[in-house]
C-alpha cells in the first residue's frame, strides 16, 4: 500500500494541486523517503533535476546532471568555490519538500575550511562534501558557476532630453550673526531664493542634523541636492558638481543597474546579474506559489532582490571609485509581480483573477525605507504599472519607443518569462500579456541553459544534407570552421540557450525536418544519422560530445506552446484594433533583444510584417527607467499615457484558446504569412501517424503549407 501511495504522489506523472497544504507534502515525502533508496535533488537557477541513491555527494549529482559548479581540488574542499545552498520549503511543481536536514550534517573538512579561508557564508555548504539524505532543492550561486550567466542588458546609446529631478545648487550663506538672530536654515532658503530663484523648499531631519557641521566646514559655502525643485536631500561643504542616480530593471530572469551622470546625462557604469528569486521559481507563478506556501516567502523574495540591487549599486559604484552613499537617486521599472516583491507586497492577489493590482499609479519614495544603500536622502521613482500582468516595466518600453507619437501601428513585444504586449500609434493604444513560460530562456528544454559561455546561440540547417553548423556564447566561429574546437575547448558546448532554440526549431521546420504541426519526421532516419529514436518519438542530434544537445520531440512542443501563448495575445489586440495587419515590430528584453527576426518569424512567435520593419528594440524597459531618471518631465508623461492604455485581460477572453490551438502550427494553422515566404521558400508540409514505437513505416500525405 505504501509503494502505491508513493508512486502516486512521488513520480508517476501525477501533478500535485497547488492548494495542498505544505504538511500534506512533508506526510509523503516522509513515506517516499522511508521506502525509496532514491532521493530527487533540483538545481536552480539551471533547472536540471534528477534521482539519485542516498549518500551521493552533491557536487557528483551536479556533474551528473550537467549543471555548472565551479571545482579545481578535486573534490578535496580546499577552493571552496563549489558552494551552494539549500532553499527550503515544498514545491508543488517539482513535488519536493526540500529542507536542509535533507543533507549530511556539516563536516570537519568544512569545519576546517572555516577556519583557514574566508568563512562559510550563513546556510552555504561545500557540495564535494555534502551528501544527499533526501529531496531537496539546490541553489548554485554565481560566484560557484564557471560559466556564468551572460546578462546582456548594458545601456544603449539614446538622446536623451536632461531635465533630472534632482539638480546640484551651490550657494554662499550669510555668516551667522548675534545682530541678526536667524537659524542657519532660514540662512540657506534665502541664499537659494537670492542665487536661484528657489522658493518653498523643505528639508528632512537628516539634514538639519548636520547642517551646522556642513555650514561651517564649508565656511559658509555649500553645495546642496534639490529634488523636483522642493526638498533638499543632500548637503556637501563647499562646491560639488557630480549628482550620481542608477536606473534599475527589474526583470523576472535578470537585472541590470545603470549608474548615470545626473549632471551631464552620462552612464558611467553598468552592473547585472541573474535575479536571486529564481531560486524560489523558474517563473512569475511559481513564485506567487511559493509565497502560498510559505508564509515568510514574500519577506524572503524581498530581501533577495534588495540585496541584489544594493549588489549592483556597489559594483557599478566601484566601476568609478566611488560608493553607493554618492547616489542620490533611483528609478526603478519591473513586471507587477517583481514591483510587489521589490516593494514588500504579497503578489497573491496577482495569481488569479481578477489580477489585481495594489497599486498601478507611480510612486515616489524613500531609499532608506525600502532599506537600499544609497545616499541618506536618496528618493525611489516607480514608474506606473498598467494591469495586472502588464508592469512598469512596459511602461518603461512605451517611454523608450513612443508608439503614441507615429501614425504606423506599431507592435512592442518584451519577450520573457511573461510577454507583454503592446499594440497601437498616435490614435490608440492597447495591452495585455501572455504566459509564455520559461522555455525561451533554456528551461524545460531538455539540454536548455541560460546564456552562458558554452551555450549554443546561432544554429543553420543544410535543408539538403539536414548537417548543422552553430555558434556558441564565447566564440566567434561557426562550428564547421577549422579552428572551432580549438577555439571552444576553454569553454565547451554546454547547452543551447534561449536564441539557439528559436533558431534550431525554426531551421528544422524550413528544412522538413518537423512538420507544421511540430512532429519530427522519424522517416527522416533513413536519410541521416541526426535523426534518432526516442522511445514513441523522434529526436534531432545537433552535436555530439562531451555533452550531446539533441532536440526532443517535448523541446518542440514546449516551443510550440510558448509561441503560441504570446501569439494568441497578439491576435486578440488585433482584433480589438479592428486591423489586420501591423507595420511595425519592436522585440524587446534581453531575449528579444537576441532573437532572429526571420525565424521568430517562421515559428510564428510574431505576426507577419516587413521584415525590414522587424527590429530589436534592446533594453527597453531599461533604457525608459534612464529617460524617467534624466528627463523629470517624462515621468508626467508617462503617467498620462498610461491612464490611457486600453486593458485586454487574455485570461478572459473567448477567442484566446481558439488562436492559441490556431498558432501551434508552423507559423499558423490559419493565418497566411506572406511577407515571410517572400524571403523564405515555403518547406513542404507533411502529415505524419504512426511512432517511433510502431513496427511499420509513419504513413504521411504531403502538400505545401
Amino acid at each position: 500500500m505504501a509503494k502505491a501511495v508513493v508512486g502516486k504522489v512521488a513520480g508517476a506523472g501525477a501533478v500535485p494541486d497547488l492548494r495542498a497544504s505544505p504538511n500534506s507534502y512533508r506526510y509523503f515525502d516522509k513515506v517516499n523517503r522511508l521506502v525509496s533508496n532514491e532521493v530527487k535533488v533540483v538545481f536552480t537557477p539551471s533547472g536540471r533535476r534528477g534521482n539519485f541513491p542516498r549518500g551521493t555527494p552533491l557536487l557528483h549529482a551536479a556533474r551528473v546532471l550537467g549543471v555548472d559548479i565551479d571545482s579545481v581540488c578535486g573534490g578535496r574542499g580546499l577552493c571552496g568555490r563549489c558552494q551552494i545552498l539549500c532553499t527550503e520549503g515544498s514545491f508543488p511543481k517539482h513535488q519536493v519538500v526540500s529542507e536542509v536536514s535533507h543533507l549530511s550534517p556539516f563536516t570537519e573538512t568544512e569545519r576546517r575550511y572555516n577556519q583557514r579561508k574566508k568563512p562559510l557564508a550563513i546556510g552555504r555548504r561545500l557540495s564535494c562534501h555534502t551528501l544527499l539524505e533526501g529531496d531537496v532543492v539546490i541553489d548554485v550561486p554565481a560566484d560557484s558557476q564557471v560559466h556564468r550567466q551572460v546578462v546582456r542588458k548594458d545601456a544603449e546609446h539614446r538622446d536623451i532630453k536632461l531635465d533630472p529631478a534632482t539638480r546640484l545648487y551651490y550657494v554662499e550663506v550669510e555668516e551667522a550673526d548675534m545682530h541678526n538672530p536667524k537659524g542657519d536654515l532660514q540662512r540657506l532658503l534665502e541664499a537659494l531664493q537670492r542665487d536661484w530663484q528657489l522658493l518653498n523648499i523643505t528639508c528632512d531631519t537628516h539634514i538639519l542634523t548636520q547642517l551646522q557641521a556642513v555650514l561651517r566646514e564649508g565656511k559658509w559655502s555649500v553645495t546642496v541636492a534639490i529634488y523636483m525643485q522642493g526638498k533638499i536631500t543632500a548637503i556637501w561643504p563647499g562646491f560639488k558638481d557630480q549628482a550620481l542616480g542608477v536606473a534599475v530593471d527589474v526583470g523576472s530572469t535578470t537585472v541590470a543597474a545603470h549608474l548615470c551622470d545626473l549632471r551631464t546625462g552620462d552612464v558611467l557604469a553598468t552592473a547585472s546579474m541573474m535575479n536571486p528569486q529564481i531560486r524560489f521559481g523558474e517563473d512569475l507563478m511559481s513564485r506567487v506559489s511559493y509565497v502560498m506556501m510559505h508564509p515568510q516567502g514574500v519577506v524572503e523574495m524581498t530581501a533577495a532582490i534588495r540585496e541584489s540591487i544594493n549588489q549592483l549599486i556597489a559594483e557599478a559604484s566601484a566601476q568609478i571609485n566611488s560608493t553607493p552613499a554618492d547616489v542620490l537617486e533611483l528609478v526603478l521599472v519591473a513586471n507587477p509581480i517583481m514591483h510587489h516583491l521589490f516593494l514588500g507586497i504579497s503578489p497573491l492577489e496577482l495569481g488569479g483573477a481578477p489580477f489585481a493590482l495594489a497599486t498601478d499609479s507611480s510612486l515616489d519614495l524613500s531609499a532608506a525605507e525600502l532599506e537600499l544603500s544609497l545616499h541618506p536622502g536618496a528618493r525611489v521613482y516607480v514608474l506606473p504599472c498598467i494591469a495586472g500582468h502588464v508592469g512598469a516595466d512596459t511602461a518603461g518600453v512605451i517611454l523608450s519607443e513612443e508608439p503614441q507619437v507615429a501614425s504606423e501601428m506599431t507592435l512592442l513585444v518584451d519577450v520573457g518569462t511573461n510577454a507583454e504586449i503592446v499594440l497601437g500609434n498616435n490614435q490608440r493604444l492597447m495591452a495585455c500579456s501572455s504566459p509564455t513560460g520559461p522555455a525561451f530562456e533554456g528551461a524545460q528544454i531538455s539540454c536548455g541553459q541560460r546564456a552562458a559561455a558554452g551555450a549554443i546561440e546561432r544554429v543553420e540547417i543544410n535543408p539538403e544534407t539536414l548537417e548543422p553548423r552553430f555558434k556558441v556564447i564565447g566564440c566567434e566561429l561557426w562550428s564547421d570552421a577549422p579552428d572551432f574546437s580549438d577555439k571552444t575547448e576553454a569553454v565547451g558546448i554546454t547547452g543551447i540557450c534561449g536564441s539557439g532554440i528559436i533558431d534550431v526549431v525554426a531551421e528544422m521546420f524550413l528544412a522538413g525536418i518537423i512538420t507544421v504541426d511540430g512532429v519530427i519526421d522519424g522517416d527522416l532516419m533513413e536519410k541521416t544519422p541526426r535523426v534518432i529514436s526516442n522511445d514513441r518519438t523522434w529526436s534531432y542530434r545537433l552535436h555530439s560530445g562531451i555533452t550531446d544537445i539533441v532536440i526532443t520531440q517535448n523541446d518542440v512542443r514546449q516551443i510550440q506552446l510558448a509561441k503560441a501563448a504570446l501569439y494568441a495575445g497578439v491576435k486578440l489586440l488585433m482584433d480589438k484594433m479592428g486591423i489586420i495587419s501591423i507595420d511595425r515590430i519592436r522585440l524587446a528584453g534581453a531575449f528579444g533583444s537576441h532573437i532572429d527576426v526571420k525565424h521568430a518569424m517562421v515559428l510564428g512567435l510574431i505576426p507577419d510584417c516587413d521584415l525590414a520593419k522587424v527590429s530589436s528594440a534592446g533594453n527597453a524597459a531599461g533604457t525608459g527607467a534612464r529617460i524617467a531618471l534624466l528627463n523629470a518631465a517624462s515621468r508626467t508623461n508617462i503617467e498620462t499615457i498610461v491612464r490611457g492604455i486600453e486593458k485586454i485581460e487574455t485570461a478572459v477572453e473567448e477567442k484566446f484558446q481558439q488562436y492559441f490551438v490556431e498558432a501551434m502550427a508552423f507559423p499558423n494553422k490559419t493565418d497566411e504569412f506572406p511577407h515571410l515566404f517572400e524571403v523564405v521558400a515555403r518547406p513542404i508540409s507533411r502529415i505524419i501517424s504512426g511512432s517511433a514505437g510502431d513496427s511499420g513505416k509513419s504513413r504521411r500525405r504531403r502538400r505545401r503549407i
